[in-house]
């Protein structure tokens, strides 16, 4: 029996952390055809957005997408992310987040039983970066 991925999961703890202690939310996602954000500010297939409480309205961190409207240039937006195209959460203020390799069938990116190679799971670790920039490890 395939188990449902814990990366949403992680997404919605890391973002709760990060809002809870005064931190604003950050998520870098690796673009694709299924990512609905603007395409001028996407640089190299990547894009990182604000998901912070007042930089978003009606945000859903959802088991498949992360849906949410902010404001670009003023405008309005639709966005929506599909969670295997996320490849960390992490606090602005302090680089402390996680990282997650990106995973385009939608499969689990943690599992109990372990990875499809046979491989156990990687434990997901708190990042802490060097000074300045984050430096954001990735996780099976």
């Amino acid at each position: 029996m395939e188990l449902p991925s814990t990366k949403p999961y992680l997404l919605r703890a890391i973002w709760e952390w990060c809002c809870d202690n005064g931190f604003t939310p950050y998520i870098a996602v690796q673009v694709d055809e299924r990512t609905r954000v603007p395409r001028e500010f996407v640089r190299d297939d990547q894009i990182v957005l604000n998901l912070g409480r007042t930089a978003t309205n009606k945000l859903q961190i959802g088991n498949e997408y992360v849906e949410f409207q902010a404001r670009f240039g003023g405008v309005a937006r639709d966005l929506s992310i599909p969670v295997g195209q996320v490849t960390a959460i992490y606090a602005r203020e302090n680089g402390a987040g996680m990282a997650f390799e990106v995973d385009p069938a939608g499969d689990a990116a943690l599992t109990l039983e372990g990875s499809p190679d046979g491989e156990p799971p990687t434990d997901p670790a708190p990042i802490r970066p060097e000074a300045g920039r984050p430096k954001l490890q990735r996780i099976k």
